[in-house]
């Protein structure tokens, strides 16, 4: 089901081992929405400085949450990634404005200074980072719950066990239950949904013909895209038009297959973090307030989290 509000995180009943909460954050998803969300802020020096503002001051509002005592954050160092050598339509850094592409790097270290780890992707994307993070981290016996800070639909295929997507702009934890209300498939099937209806944001473009709910029946029906029979005798009567989706899905069996292999996240990232680095210990608060006068940013250094 759909958690509203973070309140069964936060419980005050007594809890036996596992207890750690590791937050692992979209930092590049924070970014975008915090340049287009927040009024322009320029430095000192002159640069756009809007996004970084805004994005310091949601991860420190995170921060102060009780329970959140391991967090990461992740970016897309640069917005390419191994996708874009196997598609030539994946998404790149094209229509990006160029004040917030300026941003990127003095995010990733800002987000350092304030003491939190950072996932800087290159060849990979932030969210295979996310989803090897949560693989690697939920089955530490010593963790609670991991939770995936972002509501990126690529995120939804880690949800199981004690690994839950909470997008914090509607404030909802997304559960196993959560994810097939919203999409009406299983997380493992989330590849195989965005392979057939496609997903925007990443520039795959999906199969003609086939919508939310084609997708969501047939998966339910046969469970894999690979599964998914062309001959329209073996659906019944539970899915109308068949016969011209199955016409467009034999036309581009090649493509479906890609585009789920786009949408499925890697979980062998090599990151080198452990769970005890990333703790949250607190703020170097002299260098902090030193990139905030860098920033012209010097009211946020007045509401550090923690010092250490």
């Amino acid at each position: 089901m759909v958690h509203h509000g973070l309140r069964h995180l936060e419980s005050d009943d007594p809890v036996s081992e596992p207890t750690l909460h590791v937050h692992l954050i979209d930092g590049t998803y924070e970014l975008f929405r915090a340049y287009f969300a927040v009024p322009s802020r320029r430095s000192p020096s002159g640069q756009e400085v809007n996004a970084v503002s805004g994005l310091l001051q949601s991860l420190m509002a995170l921060l102060r949450r009780p329970g959140v005592t391991h967090v990461a954050c992740a970016f897309d160092h640069v917005i390419e990634s191994f996708r874009n050598d196997l598609f030539a339509g994946y998404k790149t850094g094209e229509g990006v404005p160029a004040d917030l592409m300026e941003q990127f790097e003095l995010a990733e270290r800002a987000v350092a200074t304030l003491g939190v780890v950072v996932w800087s992707m290159v060849e990979f994307e932030a969210d295979d980072a996310l989803a090897t993070g949560a693989a690697r981290f939920a089955s530490d016996p010593s963790v609670a719950r991991v939770v995936l800070c972002s509501p990126d639909k690529d995120l939804y295929q880690c949800v199981g066990g004690n690994v839950f997507v909470w997008d914090r702009q509607r404030d909802k934890l997304y559960d196993e239950a959560a994810v097939l209300e919203k999409f009406g498939v299983l997380p493992r099937q989330i590849p195989d949904f965005l392979a057939l209806v496609g997903d925007s944001a990443d520039g795959i473009p999906g199969i003609p013909r086939w919508g939310k709910a084609s997708a969501a029946k047939a998966l339910r029906q046969f469970d894999s895209l690979e599964q998914i029979p062309l001959d329209a005798a073996a659906f019944g009567s539970g899915l109308r038009g068949v016969a011209a989706l199955l016409t467009e899905l034999a036309a581009q069996r090649e493509q479906a297959a890609l585009y789920k292999t786009l949408a499925t996240l890697r979980s062998d990232v090599p990151l080198t973090h452990t769970l005890s680095d990333l703790e949250y210990r607190g703020t170097d608060k002299l260098a902090f307030e030193a990139l905030c006068v860098e920033l012209g940013l010097d009211t946020i250094s007045t509401r550090l989290p923690k010092e250490l």
